[in-house]
């Protein structure tokens, strides 16, 4: 039978199989972000991320190095096929990176096999071979790390970072809020319950930074929109926090470490 016979079955058929892709620890697919560190046997060139984030609807997706991808996916026990054909962005990187990127769809079409162990899964082809191996992602808040994309203005609008400026957000396991918000070093508190989120106390060094042009400003908006979040929610390698009214305060894009 064809993989798209296969997958003629539709979603509910994806859904029982996928409810099946547990490890003998209870550990399923879809417990965690996968980040990728080891493919064919070498680890990934430095400052490449390729992930894969499994759905309970039969869906794979995430980062393959230089674009994103999506595909299917179907388990039965400890067997896995992957759709035939990945949906990809069209982003163009320069080699080897590009070739490191066909290797890793290469395996997916040639793994059979999959066992999680250890907070580590690992894909591997019908005679066993270890193709790929990943780590599980904490998706807590607590003890993670982000970069900012684009940030209230307070002004009723939302804005991406002045080209040439960094933000980020980094969320201490002591409930200790820290990061650089684009000239300064800046400080704070969070506490979380469910999906909602308080920050107080914010402040920041004092340095004065003339270039580039806005980056005062710009710092001084980031850290006024940090104290009307509401609920922050994790999707992935993203997060979004929200005013109670449902505004965006700010987004982020987290920093994958190998």
């Amino acid at each position: 039978m064809s993989k798209i016979a296969i997958l003629a079955f539709g979603t509910l058929s994806l859904i029982m199989l996928t409810a099946c892709a547990a490890s003998a620890s209870g550990q399923s697919l879809t417990d965690s972000i996968w980040l990728l560190n080891e493919l064919n046997g070498k680890e990934l060139i430095e400052g490449t991320t390729i992930t894969a984030q499994f759905d309970d609807a039969g869906r794979v997706s995430g980062t393959s190095g230089c674009n994103n991808y999506n595909t299917t996916y179907e388990v039965d026990g400890n067997q896995i096929t992957f759709g035939e054909q990945s949906a990809l962005t069209m982003m163009a990187c320069p080699e080897p990176i590009m070739g490191q990127e066909r290797e890793y769809l290469m395996v997916l079409s040639e793994t059979t096999n999959f066992e999680i162990t250890d907070e580590q899964l690992v894909f591997k082809d019908e005679n066993g071979v270890e193709l790929a191996r990943f780590d599980a992602v904490d998706q807590s808040l607590e003890g993670s790390n982000w970069q900012v994309l684009s940030y209230n203005n307070g002004r009723g609008g939302v804005t991406s970072l002045i080209i040439g400026t960094e933000i980020t957000a980094n969320f201490g396991a002591d409930n200790q809020l820290s990061g650089n918000s684009g000239c300064n070093s800046y400080f704070g508190q969070y506490e979380t319950e469910d999906a909602n989120i308080k920050i107080s106390g914010v402040g920041s060094t004092e340095m004065a930074c003339l270039e580039p042009e806005g980056v005062m400003d710009q710092e001084q908006e980031y850290l006024a929109a940090l104290e009307i979040a509401d609920t922050y929610k994790i999707e992935g390698l993203t997060m979004e926090m929200r005013t109670a009214d449902g505004a965006l305060v700010a987004s982020f894009q987290r920093e994958m470490s190998q």
